[in-house]
């Protein structure tokens, strides 16, 4: 009988043993209950929101002022980075391989990449937000005044520095959100209006800022500004053209150009060496100032490159 009352001692819980037990498998089973709740509705008071890749930064100043906090955006390139030939990186392709959608904009590396994105993620629906807007080829003006236009020439890519042709892109921004997202669409439709209406407020005032300008022309390295300056009666000088240096001969008429048109500034983008601008720079005896077609920080660069065009035309 003793050594069945030991037996009994050692395997039998307690009523005590049993009790802190039974609290053990309750809390156990509360929690896992609690964390399956959890990691299906993560989380709980946040909505789920849309997934949006763009081309370049200034589109995310775009998409961020007509998604506001429903969007989570990403960059494929970054400001010190070319459009022109970047490739995307396994890890972005990953978070593309996840995302809603893609503002694309135009810039050559969509043309060989857009498709891979497709493939990569055949549910993720492109918007190309140039669609309906009339690209112009790439110019550069000569010397004798005179505009190297070609029929079949490059066209030129830079239609977000114009805020009148970002009006356009930004009704296909809204459009797309909208379909994609239609328990936000009023929310969308508000942050539009009021996008709209601080655009046509800085048209008005770069308006009023270069009218009246009596030589409107100003030089550059790689000709990102046609647009904005079609937008504000200026013309733009360009010394890279086509992705090409210029030759000895561009050289000296650029030169002679700055001369005639009494340019003192050489505007550069941090995605291009300035050594060519360098050399122009020095023989008529002036300045580099760095104008950059990417800023994510949109408006804000408009009115600095404005204000130092201006006061080159002075």
């Amino acid at each position: 009988m003793a050594s069945q009352i030991v037996f009994l001692r050692v395997t039998a819980p307690t009523r005590f043993e049993r009790t802190g037990k039974l609290k053990k498998l309750f809390l156990s089973a509360f929690v896992i209950l609690a964390l399956s709740i959890f990691l299906v509705t993560n989380p709980v008071s946040a909505e789920e929101k849309l997934k949006v890749y763009v081309s370049i930064p200034p589109q995310s100043y775009f998409v961020k002022a007509i998604g506001g906090g429903h969007v989570d955006i990403s960059v494929v390139v970054q400001s010190e980075e070319s459009p022109a030939s970047y490739e995307p990186s396994p890890k972005q392709m990953v978070k593309l391989a996840r995302s809603d959608l893609y503002f694309a904009i135009g810039v050559p590396f969509e043309s060989a990449w857009l498709s891979k994105f497709t493939n990569a993620n055949p549910e993720m629906r492109i918007i190309h937000t140039g669609e309906n807007i009339q690209k112009k080829p790439i110019e550069r003006q000569s010397g004798r005044d005179k505009n190297n236009y070609s029929k079949n020439g490059i066209k030129d890519p830079h239609i977000w520095l114009s805020p009148p042709l970002v009006m356009l892109q930004a009704r296909h921004i809204l459009t797309a959100l909208g379909e994609a997202d239609a328990a936000n669409a009023a929310d969308y439709e508000t942050n539009y209006k009021t996008f709209i209406t601080r655009l046509v407020e800085l048209d008005i005032e770069l308006t009023k800022t270069f009218a009246g300008v009596s030589n409107p022309r100003f030089m550059v390295f790689h000709p990102s500004w046609g647009y904005f300056a079609d937008a504000y009666g200026l013309r733009q000088i360009a010394i890279e053209i086509k992705g090409k240096a210029p030759k000895a001969g561009d050289v000296a008429e650029l030169i002679q150009t700055a001369k005639q048109n009494n340019i003192k500034t050489i505007f550069t983008q941090p995605q291009f060496s300035a050594k060519q601008a360098q050399i122009i720079a020095k023989e008529i005896d002036g300045r580099l100032v760095k104008a950059d077609p990417l800023a994510e920080n949109w408006e804000e660069n408009l009115w600095h490159v404005a204000s130092a065009i201006k006061q080159e035309l002075k």
